[in-house]
């Protein structure tokens, strides 16, 4: 479970899938966790609210498409819901060493979790393969179009592998605005506040009219657009028009006073 205006483009994911993504085993331990060891007290002590449910299918794939505003989404946000949803997860958690390792590579190999290569290569490629792994099994497949965690409460521009993988695996997209997840834990903080966070969930988006253009550029960031506009109406967040990488970056050399450096991407 986890975590750049141009021309459209489908912009390479900064992730890439590795072997056996994505088998579905750990359906028992998933189980145990939510419902017996972590859920109850989770639920409990911080009492999330949920808008929408009932827009999450019973059956049959869907990508759940959510904003990042905290490491503490991929909590939340499961966690409201009957079905499990798989996300990826850092290949370092399932190659770790000693006694914290095994116990890194148990518990996400044992939740189902696809693990993610950060290394480089054809980034995109993998990811949308382990996407499409989960969905062909019937599954939800949870995606932060972002990229990554936004660090200032903003919502960012989308990269288009959502996009790719809505078209490609012809499955609905189901929007999610979370909110308050970063004031119960805000970045370099495991728990600051006892917050209840809000998950709201959007009626199910239907892109089955752009069936077979996949490869189309325009029609990936019209998609991804589409979708990140309604997660800005769930979420209430203030939407830019730039990806959090490069607004992190650009916030970075204001605060360092370094030069900023114009790459191709920016031209």
């Amino acid at each position: 479970m986890t975590e750049p205006a141009q021309s459209p483009q489908f912009e390479p994911e900064p992730e890439r899938s590795v072997d056996n993504a994505g088998d579905g085993d750990g359906k028992g331990i998933y189980w145990v966790l939510k419902n017996v060891v972590v859920g109850p007290p989770v639920k409990r002590i911080f009492r999330p609210k949920v808008e929408g449910g009932e827009n999450i299918p019973e059956i049959g794939p869907a990508i759940i498409a959510s904003n990042h505003l905290s490491y503490a989404d991929w909590i939340f946000m499961p966690l409201v819901l009957r079905r499990r949803v798989t996300f990826v997860a850092k290949s370092d958690y399932f190659t770790g060493a000693g006694i914290k390792g095994r116990f890194q590579r148990g518990f996400f190999k044992g939740t189902g979790q696809v693990p993610i290569d950060r290394s480089g290569g054809s980034a995109s490629e993998g990811a949308i393969k382990a996407g499409l792994k989960v969905l062909e099994r019937g599954d939800l497949f949870g995606i932060y179009p972002e990229g990554t965690r936004s660090h200032d409460g903003k919502l960012y521009k989308g990269r288009t592998g959502v996009a790719r993988l809505a078209l490609e695996a012809r499955v609905p997209v189901i929007p999610v605005g979370v909110i308050g997840t970063d004031v119960v834990a805000p970045p370099g903080k495991v728990v600051a506040s006892l917050a209840s966070p809000t998950i709201k969930f959007g009626e199910p988006l239907d892109f089955s009219r752009y069936e077979g253009m996949e490869g189309d550029r325009l029609i990936l960031r019209a998609v991804t657009d589409e979708i990140m506009y309604r997660i800005m109406e769930l979420s209430g967040q203030e939407y830019v028009d730039m990806y959090a990488t490069k607004a992190k970056s650009l916030e970075g050399r204001a605060t360092t006073g370094a030069p900023k450096k114009v790459r191709k991407s920016d031209t």
